[in-house]
């Protein structure tokens, strides 16, 4: 059975795709449904997912397929039915708490915290992060880290790195650094007079001194998600 906001989100689905032939947006579903943020509507996609109800295609933007129906949905006149229960008391000490911002990220594939790899261009697919890692100026995008060049600044192979898109740093900022207009790498950035060097945060490779005109600064890290 499921409950009046995921009968909710099926129906406004199964709508807009009979209408347009594509599925809307999680903005779209946020503001259909009048909740305060996306991660709501993660929450409920992920639920009708488990159910049966949806299925979600990996690596494709808004790419949602629905599976099956309740009975009741294909009956005429369909309207979702509100489930009610009983409320547990409210403790007396509880303290009303605030629904978490997320945005949604392009993941632009993978960097390697190592020997650097291609230049990274395609999205993969997206991630969502809390809001507070993206409240600074200009864009930003996600990375999955490749490689164990920057264990000792607690970034390992795999993490999600989540960088502010600019040109320009600071010394001892952790930086996406494309090389030659070829390679990208995740690296400490460090200025030397006319030279870049790209320190790595593992004794076991070697900073990298290159001309400032070989270096060129994709974006700056500012947060970094981590799987169990």
């Amino acid at each position: 059975m499921l409950t009046r906001k995921q009968l909710e989100l099926l129906d406004f689905i199964r709508v807009r795709m009979e209408a347009e032939g594509v599925p809307p947006s999680f903005d779209e579903m946020k503001v259909a449904l009048d909740l305060r943020s996306k991660s709501g509507i993660h929450r409920l996609i992920t639920a009708l997912e488990e159910r049966g109800f949806i299925r979600r295609l990996a690596h494709r933007a808004r790419a949602i397929e629905i599976v099956k129906l309740p009975e009741a949905m294909d009956r005429p006149g369909f309207s979702p039915r509100v489930i009610t229960g009983d409320r547990p008391e409210q403790p007396k000490a509880a303290m009303p708490v605030e629904a978490v911002y997320a945005v949604d990220l392009p993941v632009m594939g993978r960097i390697a915290a190592g020997v650097p790899i291609e230049a990274i261009q395609d999205i993969s697919h997206h991630v969502s992060v809390p809001g507070s890692m993206v409240s600074g100026k200009g864009q930003h995008y996600a990375l999955e880290v490749k490689g164990d060049s920057m264990i000792e600044a607690g970034i390992n192979d795999g993490d999600i790195v989540v960088i502010q898109e600019q040109s320009t740093a600071e010394n001892g900022d952790i930086v996406v650094a494309l090389v030659d207009d070829a390679e990208a790498t995740l690296k400490r950035f460090r200025r030397r007079g006319s030279m870049i060097a790209l320190e790595a945060a593992n004794p076991d490779y070697e900073t990298r001194v290159l001309p400032d005109h070989q270096v060129k600064v994709q974006g700056r890290l500012v947060g970094l998600i981590r799987s169990y």
